[in-house]
């Protein structure tokens, strides 16, 4: 049985699952949020003119909740003004099928996407705190890598010449 390790750095999450827009338009949005601070990426989130970026704040915020009452629950030395936005994805859900009419009384078929969103909200650590809790390996010795020899290419045969040293004996 493998026991529940603690992480180092503790990761939060938040998901808004089944929501009405593709992922690629999703993707758009979570881009500009990618990396920043939480409080600036709320900021970003709030301004921006796409349809799902109230939807994406809603989730940032939901993120940045569960870091603080997680953080509470496990008596975590969390600092909320330290978060940042770690990951910011938006994966496919199932896809709604749909026809629309077409002339001649056909019909047309076309597909309704649907967006999971995930946001990930980690706290972000200075280098002192880094080298602290990751200590430095032993030194190890790295073999150069060694480089492959160019592959030899076959001697080129003179079938040309031979045909024309036959061509002139057959017409001597």
């Amino acid at each position: 049985m493998h026991k529940a390790v603690e992480p180092k750095f503790p990761e939060f999450r938040a998901e808004a699952r089944f929501q009405r827009t593709s992922p690629q338009k999703a993707k758009l949005v979570l881009d500009l949020i990618k990396g920043l601070p939480v409080g600036k990426a709320v900021t970003v989130a709030a301004f921006t003119n796409k349809r799902i970026a109230p939807i994406v704040e809603k989730v940032l915020r939901s993120a940045v909740a569960n870091a603080q009452n997680l953080s509470d629950e496990r008596g975590l030395d969390i600092d909320i003004d330290k978060l940042y936005v770690k990951t910011a994805v938006a994966n496919e859900g199932p896809r709604m099928k749909r026809i629309r009419p077409a002339p001649m009384g056909r019909a047309f078929r076309y597909q309704r996407r649907i967006a999971h969103i995930i946001i990930t909200v980690a706290e972000k650590k200075s280098a002192a705190e880094l080298a602290a809790v990751e200590p430095v390996a032993a030194e190890t010795v790295t073999k150069p890598v060694a480089k492959k020899a160019a592959a030899k290419k076959a001697p080129v045969k003179k079938a040309a010449a031979k045909k024309a040293t036959a061509k002139k004996a057959v017409a001597k």
